[in-house]
């Protein structure tokens, strides 16, 4: 499996047009639920396992205040994790897909992160996922690194 190291050099971004919220336990299961839909073609595509990453909802407890989620009518579209200096995690529910979350979830997250440092921002994705690298390289993040991993 081919991944790529995605850099974001610049200091400021766009305007995000969304508000997140830190990831809180009512909303954990709805969460891992998303979080392996996202993941699971991919996964199974690349014979990566377990296809779902999330068994249960106690696997995220230690992940709550990096994780934030947009919501629409107490549901939740979207969500991306910060750490540090990195993003990860970006996924958007498959029926809200192609509508531009995704887009303003990596604005969101760049804003949040510009926040705390000026370092360059980081992302890791698979080369098989090329919507989402298509999405990173129109907002500005190039490659830096191509790195070959065993599943």
């Amino acid at each position: 499996m081919i991944v790529y190291e995605m850099c974001y050099p610049d200091e400021t971004a766009g305007a995000a047009g969304i508000v997140c919220v830190p990831l809180d336990y009512g909303y954990l299961e709805e969460y891992r639920k998303i979080y392996n839909d996202c993941f699971y073609e991919m996964r199974r595509a690349l014979g990566i396992n377990p296809v779902n990453v999330y068994a249960d909802s106690d696997d995220l407890k230690d992940k709550l205040c990096n994780i934030y989620i947009l919501l629409d009518n107490s549901s939740i579209i979207g969500a991306v994790s910060c750490y540090g200096n990195e993003i990860d995690d970006l996924i958007v529910r498959k029926v809200s897909q192609g509508k531009g979350y995704g887009r303003q979830l990596l604005l969101w997250a760049i804003q949040r992160i510009r926040q705390e440092n000026k370092a360059p921002i980081t992302l890791h994705v698979a080369q098989w996922n090329a919507r989402a690298v298509a999405l990173y390289r129109q907002m500005g993040f190039a490659i830096t690194k191509k790195e070959k991993i065993n599943p």
